[in-house]
């Protein structure tokens, strides 16, 4: 097995100002040591209105996170009212970008070809996809989720070389997972990241598919982050409502620390 370092990425979605971002920023760089991050690479991504105002005080306070967004267009530039072209993240110094999470392709209907071109348009400005894949509740009670799943990667991989998808991220998220309360065990959550990497190595072979980092999402909270982190096949966590608290987002860093 590679050695992959995990990275733990907090999606902050639609949360905080600029003023409640630099105040957990700040509580974050109190909180997680250096140790933490030679052990663990960590993504924070706020809101676009926020962005500028964490990469200064990243920057300015030389604080080891890396910076991510959301979201972007696919197109470098044009009349796309209310959207963000990738190269306008990438002169933030933003280094990981979503891709395809399940509330943008079930709230605002992107379908697989726009992940694949977000992708594409990612890479080709020097920033690392996470690259998103999930199904509902209905798929899986169907023994659709491995179909779903190994259809939404290879769709989002398409055009892309060996050598970028070896640096991606991809993160299987359970949908009906999100936000709930309800968390897939750690033995089914495992299960589908392995089949993550069993179709990355279809497409690729299996030393990228050994080097692509796989997250979990979905409810990752402190109490269940060693458990799921200690899977073969689980390189990290996508994580939503446990990343706007300090705290909680910092014992889950230290998923390894936990008893």
């Amino acid at each position: 097995m590679a050695d992959r370092k995990p990275i733990i990425s907090g999606n902050w979605k639609m949360h905080l100002n600029h003023f409640e971002a630099l105040k957990l920023v700040q509580e974050l760089s109190y909180l997680v040591t250096e140790d933490d991050i030679d052990a663990v690479d960590v993504s924070l991504h706020p809101p676009f209105t926020d962005i500028r105002t964490v990469q200064t005080v990243l920057e300015a306070d030389r604080l080891p996170f890396h910076l991510g967004a959301q979201h972007c267009h696919f197109e470098a530039n044009g009349a796309f009212t209310g959207e963000i072209a990738p190269s306008m993240l990438a002169k933030l110094n933003v280094s990981y970008v979503i891709v395809g999470h399940s509330e943008r392709r079930e709230v605002f209907g992107e379908a697989d070809d726009m992940v694949n071109k977000k992708v594409l348009a990612i890479l080709g400005s020097n920033m690392v996809p996470i690259l998103c894949c999930g199904e509902t509740l209905a798929e899986r009670d169907a023994n659709q989720a491995v179909s779903k799943i190994d259809g939404q990667v290879r769709a989002g991989l398409t055009g892309v070389t060996a050598e970028q998808a070896a640096d991606m991220v991809i993160a299987y998220e359970p949908i009906w997972a999100i936000g709930t309360g309800r968390t897939a065990s750690a033995d089914d959550a495992q299960n589908m990241c392995a089949s993550v990497r069993a179709t990355v190595a279809d497409v690729f072979g299996a030393e990228v598919a050994d080097s692509v980092r796989i997250q979990y999402g979905g409810s990752v909270k402190p109490v269940n982050a060693k458990e799921l982190m200690i899977q073969p096949d689980i390189d990290g966590a996508l994580v939503g409502g446990a990343s706007l608290d300090a705290d909680s987002f910092a014992r889950i860093v230290q998923y390894r620390l936990a008893d």
